[in-house]
């Protein structure tokens, strides 16, 4: 019984761990990167569909150029990007071809960029301390229970503890990474 509880935890410490680096994925670091757009929503054909469905995207230095495979959809993209809240490059449209320029970011910028890595990297290890406590939870009313035995709590009980400093230690890692690419100019 207490196997499944763990396996409950290292699916809930990966899906921690994968919103993190689809959350840094997101982050502008002051290159061109496909995936600051390809997840935009974009309303096309009578449904909500990601960029990355509409579109073939490509970057070369400081520029992400969409190119719709449906050319009538241009404007359609073209105002979705420019109503995205987290889209805050200058835009051009050539009529074929959109062209996003990312720009540098500034010291000042990098520095609040870092913050906000820090600030997802602690939301990560909260999600992973509420998992922890929760699966804790159910572990003792199984002890108390008498579902489980002493030994097998305190065996299952440091097993968690172990992989909630496995999953810190690779929060903290991809914290460090994301911080080093955007620090670096």
């Amino acid at each position: 019984m207490p196997e499944h509880t763990l396996q409950e935890a290292k699916d809930r410490f990966q899906k921690a761990l994968d919103f993190l680096k689809k959350e840094y994925s997101t982050l502008h670091t002051g290159r061109a990167d496909s995936r600051l757009v390809e997840d935009v929503s974009i309303d096309a054909y009578g449904s909500t569909q990601p960029l990355k469905h509409l579109a073939n995207i490509s970057i070369d230095a400081q520029t992400i150029m969409i190119s719709p495979w449906d050319k009538s959809m241009l404007q359609v993209i073209e105002k979705s990007l420019e109503n995205n809240s987290k889209i805050s490059f200058s835009m051009q449209n050539d009529g074929t071809v959109i062209r996003l320029n990312v720009p540098p970011l500034t010291e000042e910028s990098r520095k609040e960029i870092a913050k906000t890595v820090h600030s997802m990297a602690e939301n990560a290890r909260i999600s992973v301390r509420n998992a922890r406590h929760d699966l804790h939870s159910v572990l003792k009313k199984k002890k108390d229970d008498k579902e489980v035995s002493e030994d097998e709590f305190f065996r299952t009980e440091k097993e968690l503890q172990e992989k909630v400093d496995e999953t810190n230690k690779k929060i903290d890692e991809l914290a460090k990474n994301k911080e080093s690419e955007i620090m670096t100019i």
